[in-house]
């Protein structure tokens, strides 16, 4: 026969086992529960995240698409200056560069964010450099060329003789052509 001081230590130790055994699941069931918590909230962080996104790029197509349907979508310029390759033997060019800075006289319109990415001559009689160097220039995004002064002049240089080539060779590659820079 088992004596009853066992049976109330056997009780006791059960009580205990089942109490211990309680509070692990409330402990697994809370850090379940906070781990789900945790988990749901980085979702919703995620998708809020997405959703501001996505609405911050719909926007900004929106803003887009405006500009270009007003026709307002802005590219800036960025200018080179094509000069006669005799003078350049006489003539630094500082006149051109002075307007162009100044925005006087055929830079007048030119807006103030504009860059000079090139300055560069024809390459002589017949402007055999002028593809070539256009297109190259092309790859830093030029939209404008003026035609230097001493090209167009009369009285003080020899007026260009193949300008009329030379502006048909610059149009067909989609630039735009000012004549003159600083006369």
């Amino acid at each position: 026969m088992r004596d009853r001081g066992n049976d109330d230590m056997d009780k006791k130790s059960a009580k205990k086992e089942s109490a211990k055994n309680e509070e692990s699941t409330k402990d697994l069931e809370s850090a379940k529960n906070e781990e789900s918590a945790k988990n749901e909230e980085s979702a919703k962080n995620e998708e809020s995240t997405k959703d501001l996104e996505s609405a911050k790029n719909e926007e900004s197509a929106k803003n887009e698409e405006s500009a270009k349907d007003e026709g307002l979508a802005k590219v800036q310029e960025k200018i080179a200056v094509l000069r006669c390759e005799t003078v350049s033997e006489v003539c630094a060019g500082a006149g051109c560069f002075k307007a162009f800075n100044a925005r006087r006289l055929h830079f007048a319109n030119t807006p103030k964010d504009a860059e000079m990415v090139g300055f560069f001559t024809c390459g002589g009689c017949s402007g055999r450099r002028v593809s070539r160097l256009v297109k190259s220039l092309q790859k830093s995004g030029l939209t404008t060329i003026h035609l230097s002064s001493c090209m167009l002049l009369v009285d003080e240089y020899p007026r260009c003789p193949h300008l009329a080539e030379i502006k048909e060779t610059i149009s067909k590659l989609g630039i735009k052509i000012v004549e003159g820079t600083h006369h």
